[in-house]
């Protein structure tokens, strides 16, 4: 797991959308395979991906405090 993939992750968390995340760093597709990615490595689906956008998991929602942490302390 690499700290990038973190900041992706809690970014698409907080905008609840692939397209609006991607704002920040690259294309909504790009941004999206990163964050496939991530959940692929972790076994977990964090995203629950829809037309409107995204809601988070359970699992997302515990994933997301210690990745914050972990983003926070590397800055």
């Amino acid at each position: 797991m690499e700290l990038r993939h973190l900041r992706y992750f809690l970014a698409v968390g907080e905008a609840l959308n692939f397209t609006r995340a991607a704002a920040s760093f690259a294309s909504r597709t790009w941004l999206s395979r990163q964050v496939q990615d991530l959940e692929d490595e972790i076994g977990v689906d964090l995203l629950r991906r829809s037309p409107r956008g995204v809601t988070l998991t359970a699992e997302e929602k515990a994933f997301s405090g210690g990745s914050a942490r972990v983003v926070e302390a590397r800055r």
